[in-house]
């Protein structure tokens, strides 16, 4: 099988989603290291017209959106299989996985975790506080929403690990250093304990900022 080449920046919760479920299945890939500015330009804006990350490469086959990437994954590889066969639990993995993307990444991961991570790291800036404290509500109300459905189940869509745990780890995960964090999760320990299972995982430690940024350096 041909190498999957994951085309981010080094540090993409979205790219980290699609590494550690290609991990998961043991499948070779590799990363095309990208950087900050070079988004919206050739040759990534042919890759990916909406400038944004990751776009995988697989042979001559080109996609992007993380949701997609991550389904066509499932399906050419098919073990472990990473999609419930039940059809409620896959209706509430791709409930979890719509979640992730439009609650918890916009407006709160996307405010949040950039202000404290990511603006920090790659550009240098202080965090804006009153940002941070407007996106508390509506991080509120996803930590709610994610703690009820995941109840005391171990993985978001049952007993079994799903394209929604790698989906949401990874942006949940940018969140655990912020201060925000402890307020989020009070009375909510169930999320806690689901995340710290979650970078349990080899595929969650083989993909972190860290380890992605050295692959990229010994690629280059």
């Amino acid at each position: 099988m041909s190498d999957f080449i994951v085309h981010t920046i080094p540090g993409s919760p979205f790219a980290r989603s699609v590494m550690a479920a290609l991990e998961e299945k043991g499948a070779p890939w590799r990363v095309a290291a990208m950087a900050p500015g070079t988004l919206k330009v050739e040759p990534h804006i042919s890759r990916h017209p909406f400038g944004r990350m990751p776009a995988v490469e697989h042979g001559d086959f080109m996609l992007y959106e993380t949701q997609a990437i991550l389904r066509y994954i499932d399906r050419v590889i098919q073990e472990p299989a990473l999609t419930p066969a039940d059809p409620r639990a896959a209706a509430r993995m791709d409930q979890v996985m719509n979640i992730s993307d439009w609650y918890l990444f916009q407006g709160v991961a996307s405010v949040i975790g950039f202000q404290r991570v990511v603006g920090p790291a790659l550009f240098g800036i202080t965090p804006d506080e009153e940002a941070c404290a407007a996106a508390m509500p509506k991080a509120h109300q996803v930590f709610g929403e994610l703690s009820r459905l995941l109840g005391d189940q171990p993985y978001l869509a049952g007993e079994s690990l799903t394209l929604a745990d790698l989906m949401t780890a990874p942006q949940v995960d940018f969140l655990t250093g912020a201060p925000e964090w402890r307020p989020l999760t009070e009375g909510r320990a169930n999320l806690v304990e689901w995340i710290e299972r979650m970078n349990a995982r080899a595929s969650m430690q083989a993909t972190n900022w860290p380890r992605v940024t050295e692959l990229a350096k010994a690629a280059a």
